[in-house]
């Protein structure tokens, strides 16, 4: 690109955003009047108003529990333990105008996840279906999914660099948080942000040495990674993930890495590793130590599940289980009602300050069906190595993925409240607790 070219191309960049800030503002002043716990429930798109009439039908509050509940939650500081920033729909037209160019399969899934993940940075209508995801959710921060699944730096690099992108862009509205005084700060200013976490310890992969073979670690770190995965499904050289059958544990290298994270001030999370691995890291670190988006092995032993004796070592450490809302993993009817009993059973048996909820879903733009309908279907692909998948016969309703909905966060609080919670324990499980670990963790000073 020769000069000329690329300073026009900077100078439409720049209007367009000045023009989309501008009609975000505008966009922003409507909702401006309402109070916080109208900004919950008021002026909810039809998709939004189902979703959330499907919780309400299912939780029957009364008037005074929906009340205490919606003030509550707003009033609170809500830090999802993991899950992902509303998902805008992709460009359909774009996508099947390359597939027609010949574009290649991971062409294709790089075109989906860049758009789904920073569309609404440059289109209207997705960045105003973005901010109002995020202001009915009442959400402060999420624990966001930012790195896929490996221990390639540059595979890990991708999702860091779209959320920092898109943070950039729209900071005054959702923002890259560096520190826990950065989400009391968003929480005081009534904006939102991402705490980044990534999926997979970023390894040199040469096995030169200890330290070489994890220097990418605290680089990382300084790029805003406060929380890493230790294994997906598969064996690493870190230990057993959690769909591997030998669930052989941690490995002398994983001691290793679990160390340097301590020492970095990374918290390490153990929701994708194997049950043996998941209480021996809990057992050496010495710092929290958590699984971030769970459920009650005591209640259903699925393999992402956490049993009794490793959420007692997770106690032990001083982290939490963060409780998902994947039906499949739920068990039972899978919906909002489960949710709220496996955050029961790990806060009545293992104590209030060791529970969290971490949705490990997004809401997606009520335009994904549409532009998804343009997109030509694509010859079925061999299953991803990193998958590994146990097949089951698990049928999830429409039903109870709607009441668990990433938008129904302030039905959670008020689920919480109807089974007998205080207000003060109900703000540990809905973003204290996570605060508490992200406190104790974080490095910055050489001491």
């Amino acid at each position: 690109m020769d000069r000329r070219t690329f300073l026009c191309s900077t100078a439409a960049l720049t209007a367009a955003t000045s023009a989309l800030s501008a009609q975000t503002t505008s966009a922003s002043d409507d909702v401006a009047e309402l109070n916080p716990v109208q900004a919950l429930t008021e002026r909810l798109p039809p998709r939004m108003q189902h979703v959330r009439e499907v919780a309400l039908n299912m939780l029957k509050p009364s008037a005074s529990e929906l009340e205490q509940g919606l003030q509550l939650h707003a009033d609170s500081l809500v830090f999802d333990s993991y899950s992902f920033a509303p998902r805008a729909a992709v460009d359909g037209d774009a996508i099947a105008a390359a597939i027609e160019a010949g574009a290649s399969h991971s062409e294709v899934e790089e075109m989906r996840e860049d758009m789904m993940m920073t569309r609404f940075v440059s289109n209207l209508a997705e960045q105003q279906e973005y901010l109002n995801a995020w202001r009915v959710s009442g959400v402060t921060s999420i624990f966001q999914n930012a790195g896929q699944e490996g221990q390639d730096p540059l595979r890990l690099l991708k999702r860091l660099a779209r959320f920092t992108y898109a943070t950039d862009i729209l900071k005054d509205y959702v923002s890259k948080a560096a520190v826990p005084a950065d989400v009391e700060a968003a929480k005081a200013a009534g904006k939102h942000c991402l705490y980044m976490t990534g999926n997979g310890v970023p390894l040199a992969q040469q096995w030169i040495s200890i330290p070489e073979e994890l220097q990418y670690v605290r680089i990382f770190y300084e790029l805003g990674i406060r929380m890493m995965h230790l294994t997906y499904q598969r064996r690493n050289m870190i230990g057993d993930g959690c769909g591997e059958k030998s669930d052989a544990g941690l490995s002398d290298f994983g001691r290793e890495a679990i160390a340097e994270m301590n020492r970095v001030g990374i918290i390490p999370d153990c929701a994708h590793s194997g049950w043996r691995t998941s209480r021996e890291a809990a057992e050496v670190s010495g710092k929290p130590v958590v699984a971030s988006h769970s459920t009650a092995g005591g209640i259903y032993p699925h393999f992402r599940s956490k049993p009794d004796d490793v959420v007692k070592a997770i106690v032990d450490s001083g982290g939490y289980v963060g409780i998902c809302c994947i039906p499949r993993y739920l068990r039972g009817k899978g919906d909002l009602t489960t949710m709220l009993d496996h955050v029961d059973y790990i806060a009545k048996k293992f104590g209030v300050d060791h529970v969290a909820i971490g949705t490990d879903i997004a809401w997606t733009s009520q335009y994904a069906g549409e532009e998804n309908r343009k997109i030509p279907k694509r010859p079925r692909s061999r299953e991803p190595f990193r998958s590994l998948w146990p097949s089951d016969d698990y049928k999830t309703t429409s039903e109870a993925t709607d009441s668990l909905s990433w938008i129904n966060w302030p039905l959670y609080t008020v689920g919480l409240l109807q089974r007998g919670y205080s207000e003060e324990d109900i703000r540990k499980i809905i973003g204290g607790n996570v605060m508490r670990v992200a406190k104790e963790t974080i490095q910055i000073s050489e001491s």
